[in-house]
């Protein structure tokens, strides 16, 4: 049996008073790219914060890669991860950003900078951060994720402020990715853009997972012919 890319099992958080999540438990599949959807404040930030070591659950367990997360950050060199806007140090070139990027990785010769070239940011890299438009940003956050070849890809509404030029190219590179063994998780609220890409679902609604198989499932189960549709049924129904 194939070990999943990402286990989840009874995972609480609360700030303060406010419990955000509340037992979730999922699978991320092996090579398969996975939709992480949910309405605003169901918990999926906190949950992605967690898969990424920045936050830690306060009950739970969470397995990355074969790796159970405890306090250590080394599974970390074998994800990438574009969040829904990058910050970058403002007083850098794109080019700067990228030779710090790979001093702090130490994987000479083991780069995927293919989006560089397809994303048209050659002349762009040569500017300070500051100066860099929107969309810009945007593909120098989604080169990155890419950069070292990760084994897991975590993207946070990777196509917010990319062109449909650009936003294609990404959707491709991501198909490629997938197809090449990475794992991917996307979370968005774009659900059109979800099912073009994902086959398999996480539905996070109030800090539990509501829902999680595969797409078509989903919609099978909800009698819908639509994504959206059926996150909205469910929706409905767990709130009724």
């Amino acid at each position: 049996m194939t070990t999943p890319a990402i286990t989840i099992d009874g995972l609480e958080k609360s700030y303060g008073r406010l419990p955000v999540l509340r037992g979730a438990n999922a699978l991320v599949g092996q090579g398969r790219i996975t939709a992480l959807v949910g309405p605003n404040g169901a918990g999926k930030s906190t949950l992605l914060k967690i898969l990424l070591g920045l936050v830690r659950p306060d009950r739970g367990e969470v397995t990355v890669l074969g790796h159970r997360i405890n306090g250590g950050h080394e599974y970390r060199a074998r994800i990438g991860y574009m969040p829904q806007a990058a910050r970058f140090p403002e007083n850098l070139r794109g080019r700067e950003v990228l030779g710090m990027l790979r001093a702090l990785r130490r994987r000479p010769g083991q780069e995927d900078t293919s989006l560089i070239e397809l994303l048209d940011l050659g002349a762009e890299l040569d500017k300070p951060v500051r100066t860099l438009s929107g969309g810009n940003r945007q593909k120098l956050n989604a080169a990155i994720a890419f950069l070292f070849r990760p084994e897991l890809l975590i993207l946070d509404e990777p196509t917010a402020g990319l062109d449909p030029i650009a936003s294609g190219i990404l959707k491709a590179q991501v198909r490629a990715a997938q197809a090449a063994g990475t794992s991917v998780l996307i979370a968005s609220h774009v659900m059109g853009e979800l099912e073009e890409l994902a086959t398999e679902v996480v539905f996070l609604l109030d800090g539990t997972v509501r829902f999680e198989g595969g797409i078509e499932s989903l919609k099978t189960l909800t009698g819908q012919t639509r994504l959206e549709a059926a996150v909205a049924q469910v929706m409905r129904e767990h709130r009724s």
